[in-house]
């Protein structure tokens, strides 16, 4: 059986373990910070490769960042990693064939391969962190559009400019519906620019009346992005992933979805592939692609 090793690159950590064929870790987790100067950042790669490249037959990437649909290179700057990092020449970091990826593009193929969207042969993955993350299925394919920039979740909320994003735009569903978003809620509900998501989020347990008002504005905020990704592509499930996943209400948002839809039926679910499935992901579309 074939061994990859996948290697999932973040603006904070890096991991990296080995995957087999059906998707299951079969070596240690390795963690390292990510580091901010580029040369330091492909020195970690290589430190990481050299020291199992003789066991494997594949390297595959998981990355921040859009990446290109030869899944060779990333497309342009991420913004929370070395600015030269985009430029990366990914291919020559191995003897062995290297395959790279978007990480939450990876993540979504987790799902459908082996987690909550197993059989549905459409899903949209939201990965709810302190920003938010999107793959799309379509007929049991990755959609990546035209060069591979395909699932970015920055599609309007609003129109009245109340919110600049990070991506330079106003009012996209990622600064609403974001940890970051949640943040932001509670400021404009509250008065109080120090409060924090942890604040929200007790006091919401705790049944405070504020912070419960906060919360489920920032859950229908949710909401509306499900009912509009729905109606785009009328998928068998919307799978919510990320930190801030564990707190919103499935049975919920899965109502409220199809009480609006146009669309068939779905359903929204939380996501099961585990913390590691951009790795699994990685390796399992790279495996697929006879890379």
């Amino acid at each position: 059986m074939k061994k990859a090793l996948a290697i999932d690159v973040g603006g904070t950590k890096i991991y990296s373990t080995v995957i087999n064929e059906n998707g299951e870790i079969i070596g240690d987790i390795e963690k390292h910070s990510t580091p901010k100067v580029y040369s330091e950042i492909i020195s970690t790669f290589k430190n990481i490769i050299s020291k199992h490249e003789n066991e494997i037959d594949i390297v595959a990437f998981s990355t921040c960042g859009a990446v290109n649909n030869q899944n060779t290179g990333i497309l342009g700057s991420t913004g929370n990693i070395a600015k030269e990092y985009p430029t990366t020449d990914f291919q020559s970091l191995s003897s062995k064939p290297v395959f790279v990826e978007n990480d939450a593009n990876c993540a979504a193929w987790a799902e459908y391969e082996i987690g909550s969207a197993k059989g549905c042969l459409n899903s949209v993955m939201l990965t709810l962190g302190t920003g938010v993350g999107g793959g799309i299925i379509v007929n049991g394919q990755l959609l990546k559009g035209k060069n591979g920039a395909a699932g970015e979740m920055h599609f309007k909320l609003r129109t009245d400019k109340r919110r600049k994003c990070t991506c330079g735009a106003w009012d996209c569903f990622e600064i609403y519906c974001s940890g970051t978003g949640l943040k932001l809620t509670g400021e404009e509900v509250s008065g109080n620019s120090n409060i924090t998501t942890y604040d929200i989020i007790a006091g919401y347990k705790s049944g405070d009346e504020i912070m419960t008002k906060i919360f489920d504005i920032w859950q229908d905020d949710i909401l509306a992005g499900c009912i509009g990704l729905a109606n785009i592509f009328d998928p068998d499930c919307i799978v919510l992933s990320g930190s801030m996943a564990e707190f919103v209400d499935i049975e919920y948002l899965t109502k409220e979805t199809n009480r609006e839809i146009v669309t068939t039926p779905t359903k929204v679910v939380k996501a099961s592939a585990g913390n590691y499935s951009g790795m699994i992901g990685a390796a399992l579309l790279a495996f697929r692609k006879g890379f």
